[in-house]
């Protein structure tokens, strides 16, 4: 069978697979459909518009004003209309979220359907069984995509890594939901795999990626020095909790958009201060609402009922991507993509927390449908085999760290790109690395989650930025034709 691939097995994935019936389709993950998916760390919620006192035009214009000009808003419009039947949906998967709706930054009204403090887990295991008992889904195990199989601008399958080497499946139609980029930085909240793989799949193989240089780093990981962090989620501060300092002043508004707190959270912690969560007015009520990270707490020696709780920004979410269309289509003929992987029009500059498990499953199972109108792949014989990839060095990790974070400037960038450009041929981190530096490179203003130090007003025009492989790797050449390039 030669059936279209889904490479992914978070929500987005999950839900494309289940939305192609009773089309056949393969399900390749590189881990289990237990195991390794972002979506299963997901803690705060679904946002959807259910609340008596809520609309749809509430959520939309939430979303809006946090993608600070650059949403689609036709795409806001599908995806946001879309939330209560994602609960719905949901709820008859077997999810069971709490009574009551919770509130997160930068929502006007109290909008969040949670499961605890786990909700992508709940999510994506109720999905996960749905898809096991599919009949029309064969899931791939343990296989990780390396390369995809192109041929004048069309899909034709991909190379994938298994316990018995390496294999070429064909396949006329291939959908990207690998997640997001989390793990090209020090400090991240993502799973390892959140490297980037897939946007190095659909950048070799010639696709648009879109606005790369918008990346939401998280305020609040609990800085234990744990790798990943974990997570002190949002509905922690939506219900109440506020950030201090080691005095015990209070020094920004913990309900702004992330990326306004994220910044001053920065800043603060450059001053020489320290950063503390203080939820201790839940009292015992902290470990019954969040059960997940009263744990993670307890496990760094903090007993967050009695003690406030370190924090500093990480690495979270990736708000730019593949570029698609509204069936998830990108600018390769066969190529889909969706959820965090995907640049949907969503997000914009700045993700609305928890629009993410909104958007997985919304844009998941669209692409699932026009995925299903695709055709098996004719067989053929194998073409020769892609250069292999090797693990990037620590370089990429400590360059992306030190000039990609929250705060950027125009040396830094230069130097990042510099450096990166002869790894980018050997290593996909290097290469979306050196693309995200490139978009960033190139905003010469601050938006959203992009702040420029050297260049701190919005400009008056919006703009999206489209690179290419081919694009950022010339971009590149030029930089380092400058005599004065860092």
């Amino acid at each position: 069978m030669n059936a279209p691939i889904i490479i992914g097995a978070g929500v987005a994935g999950l839900a494309a697979a289940l939305a192609a019936a009773p089309r056949p389709v393969r399900l390749l993950t590189a881990g289990t459909l237990d195991a390794g998916a972002a979506s299963l760390w997901a803690q705060g919620g679904i946002a959807a518009a259910i609340g008596a006192d809520d609309s749809i035009d509430l959520h939309i214009a939430d979303t809006l004003a946090a993608g600070d000009g650059l949403c689609d808003a036709a795409a806001v419009s599908r995806i946001i209309t879309g939330g209560p039947l994602v609960i719905e949906a949901l709820r008859a998967h077997g999810v069971r979220f709490d009574a009551g709706l919770g509130l997160e930054a930068a929502h006007a009204r109290r909008r969040i359907s949670h499961v605890k403090d786990a909700t992508g887990h709940a999510v994506t295991t109720a999905l996960a069984a749905a898809v096991r008992a599919a009949p029309h889904v064969t899931i791939i195990e343990h296989a990780r995509a390396v390369a995809l199989d192109v041929a004048e601008n069309r899909v034709r399958g991909l190379w994938a890594e298994t316990a018995g080497g390496l294999v070429h499946l064909p396949a006329a139609a291939v959908l990207i939901a690998t997640g997001g980029v989390g793990a090209l930085w020090r400090h991240t909240s993502t799973p390892p795999g959140a490297d980037g793989t897939g946007l190095a799949l659909a950048a070799r193989a010639g696709a648009v990626l879109r606005d790369l240089e918008f990346v939401q780093f998280h305020p609040t990981g609990l800085d234990s020095g744990a790798t990943p962090m974990p997570l002190i989620s949002e509905a922690v501060r939506g219900e109440g909790a506020i950030l201090t300092d080691e005095t015990g002043h209070r020094f920004t508004d913990e309900l702004a958009p992330r990326d306004e707190v994220a910044r001053a959270i920065v800043r603060h912690l450059a001053e020489g201060h320290r950063v503390r969560l203080d939820a201790t007015h839940l009292g015992a009520g902290f470990a019954a609402r969040f059960p997940t990270i009263d744990a993670a707490c307890r496990a760094a020696g903090i007993d967050p009922a009695r003690q406030p709780i370190p924090v500093r920004p990480v690495a979270h979410y990736h708000m730019g991507g593949i570029a698609v269309d509204a069936r998830g289509r990108a600018s390769v003929d066969g190529l889909y993509a969706a959820g965090e992987a995907a640049c949907t029009g969503l997000h914009g500059a700045n993700r609305l927390a928890s629009n993410s498990l909104l958007e997985a499953f919304v844009t998941g199972t669209d692409a699932g449908t026009a995925l299903a109108g695709e055709p098996d792949a004719a067989a053929t014989t194998a073409p020769a085999a892609p250069p292999r990839r090797v693990p990037p060095p620590a370089l990429v990790r400590d360059l992306v760290s030190r000039h990609l974070g929250v705060l950027r400037d125009a040396a830094g960038l230069s130097h990042l790109i510099e450096r990166l450009a002869p790894l980018a041929p050997a290593h996909d981190a290097a290469l979306i690395g050196l693309m995200i530096g490139v978009a960033a490179l190139d905003r010469a203003e601050s938006r959203g989650a992009h702040a420029r130090t050297d260049a701190p007003s919005r400009a008056a025009q919006p703009r999206h930025s489209d690179l290419t492989q081919a694009a950022a790797l010339a971009r590149a050449a030029a930089l380092a034709q400058r005599p004065h390039a860092a």
